[in-house]
């Protein structure tokens, strides 16, 4: 898109901050930009960080001296004007042809030859009400190009649609209008993300598990969620947690892991999982204490003054149950599978066997001798269809590489 003046107009809503990070980004790029901020809106966000950002004074008041006729000439200066975000309270208002302050008499004012960009944000509840739904509708007759909203976690605690766009999404949805790519674009994909490592209970206070922190997984789900796409977040109760509001689900054994997975994936379409959980190979079918045999379980603390034999059972490859759970018959795997110190022979025998057993479209390889956290370095190999078509160095690189994959994929079965 070939720099251009954007009318930037905000109205009160948390979403706001959201905002700033898309003002920001097209200043960066070249562009024009003049904000106009409700009253709300300046709650939210002040008017000292809006003129940081665009290096313009914020238009908020419209009968301010010397700048009365500011609804006329803003509209006719502007190449196109975005609303974001859009609350539901103006979205209702101009969709009545109300102009009652500079923010609403400038959609009065507007000349319909020039693109306007709705871009809505609010409670799911407030989304979906009749008036403002009709409202949309209206605008929409009218020329108002209105982007969808995201679905996740909301502000308030609710979860499903009304969350704003990311600011990377409703610029390429912008900026796709004057490409005439608009139409096909939509909000993201839907990811369900394993990570953390199971553990086996020995008893009330004993476990068996692994040295999975679940950073990885977590540090996937910032970059998705970041990226506009929803993710569904289910890691172990110790992993790390992700520093934006996704949605999330906890546990522990490898049986807990498997009755979520299989409910998530049962219960609601998924485009993709990654399937990052360290799950253990084994559970404790039982004890042998001074001869008895005694089961596993957390009700009880078993002394440490007798000797103890552990029988372990070996679970099945939760990985091969995925596709089997799964609503979506087109849905995305992401597998995953780590060695150490391994030839690469080994390397190479080990990916083409879980390729095969769990019919996984992209197996992700490393091999621990070449994972160094504390300096950024994660190297790894991408494989799909029993061959090896990338390699990245880090985690970075990583969760590109596997989002452009899959984003890919996806619109090929969708096309």
């Amino acid at each position: 898109m070939s720099p251009s003046k954007i009318l930037f107009k905000l109205t009160g809503s948390i979403a706001c901050y959201k905002a700033c990070n898309l003002i920001s980004k097209w200043v960066q790029e070249g562009h024009e930009v003049q904000t106009v901020a409700s009253q709300s809106a300046l709650k939210f966000v002040g008017p000292s960080t809006l003129e940081g950002l665009t290096g313009k004074p914020v238009f908020s008041d419209l009968y301010e001296p010397d700048k009365q006729m500011a609804h006329i000439n803003l509209a006719k200066w502007a190449d196109f004007t975005v609303l974001c975000p859009g609350t539901a309270n103006t979205i209702n208002k101009v969709s009545q042809g109300l102009g009652d302050d500079l923010l609403t008499s400038l959609f009065l004012a507007h000349d319909f030859k020039k693109p306007y960009f709705l871009v809505p944000a609010m409670n799911t509840a407030m989304y979906h009400h009749p008036a403002t739904q009709e409202s949309l509708e209206k605008l929409s007759s009218w020329g108002v190009k209105v982007l969808p909203t995201g679905e996740g976690r909301l502000a308030c605690g609710d979860v499903g649609e009304g969350k704003l766009l990311e600011p990377g999404l409703i610029a390429e949805w912008i900026e796709g209008v004057y490409r005439g790519k608009a139409s096909t674009l939509k909000p993201g994909l839907k990811f369900l993300i394993t990570s953390g490592g199971t553990e086996e209970p020995i008893d009330g206070v004993r476990s068996i598990s692994n040295f999975s922190s679940g950073k990885t997984g977590a540090e996937f789900a910032d970059y998705l969620d970041g990226q506009g796409h929803e993710v569904i977040l289910l890691r172990a109760d110790r992993a790390q947690q992700p520093q934006r509001a996704v949605k999330q689900f906890t546990f522990k054994s490898f049986h807990d892991l498997d009755h979520q997975l299989k409910d998530q994936l049962s219960s609601t379409s998924i485009d993709c999982v990654l399937h990052l959980a360290a799950v253990s190979d084994y559970s404790v079918d039982h004890l042998v204490i001074n001869g008895e045999k005694v089961k596993p379980g957390p009700e009880t603390k078993f002394g440490s003054e007798n000797d103890m034999t552990l029988s372990l059972a070996r679970n099945y490859k939760i990985v091969d149950r995925i596709r089997e759970y799964s609503l979506s018959p087109h849905i995305q795997l992401v597998a995953f599978k780590l060695t150490t110190n391994a030839s690469d022979a080994e390397r190479e025998a080990a990916v083409l066997n879980l390729l095969k057993h769990s019919l996984a479209d992209v197996v992700v390889h490393n091999d621990l001798t070449e994972v160094d956290p504390d300096n950024g370095k994660h190297q790894a190999s991408l494989y799909k269809g029993n061959r090896l078509f990338k390699r990245v160095a880090t985690k970075t690189e990583l969760i590109e590489a596997l989002e452009k994959e899959v984003t890919t994929s996806v619109e090929k079965v969708v096309s």
